[in-house]
């Protein structure tokens, strides 16, 4: 079964240095029927012009998963942390029992596009931490690149969930499959591109929910970027 979360159908919080839009419920933005998937609680694909941002404020018990698509976003935390996640990295902050951080483009001038992702971690109470790395476009191109994970496997970064998160690029044409373990479920969600999901045409903007299914198959139908969350 495929149940597919169109981009134009998303949430969306649009100020003078911000375009946001929200797969599940976020901010001002609900709707009961749009609560997450699964572990899955927020996917917010944020685009921030040159010298805008989010001042300081907290979060707790939530893995919170930042994945830059596109130029350079600068943050600090409450656990001394100063960083700049550059395209093609991927930050994992355990918010845990509370995390203040501010998020700022580290750009005067030129935007920053990246996706926000928060996960219900396996238990409240666990000790704020903080992971930064990089995945290259060529470990990403033609597979799945594992980047996140329970048990960090493969040079990930580590999550408090089973949950396993992989990018993709792909060429057109280009395909790959991910099978899935009986009682497994997979959120898809198109970052750039056209693809067709077990025959289902995703454009970028859209996610699926993926449940009941031998696999996940994949093809390109443009040059595409995607992600592709296995969960439980």
């Amino acid at each position: 079964m495929i149940r597919v979360r169109l981009a134009e159908e998303r949430g969306q919080d649009v100020r003078d240095w911000l375009e946001s839009r929200h797969t599940f419920s976020f901010g001002r933005y609900f709707d009961p029927q749009q609560m997450g998937f699964r572990q899955l609680r927020v996917i917010n694909e944020d685009r921030i012009a040159g010298g805008g941002g989010f001042p300081t404020h907290e979060h707790a018990d939530m893995e919170i998963l930042t994945y830059v698509v596109e130029g350079a976003l600068e943050h600090r935390d409450s656990l001394g942390t100063h960083s700049v996640i550059h395209a093609d990295e991927v930050q994992r902050m355990t918010a845990g029992t509370g995390v203040q951080h501010s998020e700022f483009n580290a750009s005067a001038t030129e935007p920053v596009h990246l996706l926000q992702i928060w996960i219900t971690p396996e238990r409240a109470g666990l000790a704020p931490g903080y992971e930064q790395r990089a995945f290259p476009k060529e470990e990403k191109r033609g597979r799945l690149r594992l980047v996140a994970s329970r048990q960090g496997r493969d040079g990930s970064l580590s999550l408090h969930q089973d949950v396993d998160l992989y990018a993709c690029l792909l060429d057109a044409g280009g395909q790959v499959s991910h099978p899935l373990r009986s009682g497994r479920h997979a959120w898809v969600q198109v970052i750039e591109g056209e693809v067709s999901l077990n025959g289902q045409g995703l454009t970028a903007g859209d996610g699926a929910a993926v449940s009941d299914e031998a696999a996940v198959n994949l093809v390109a139908a443009s040059p595409a970027h995607l992600l592709l969350f296995d969960l439980a």
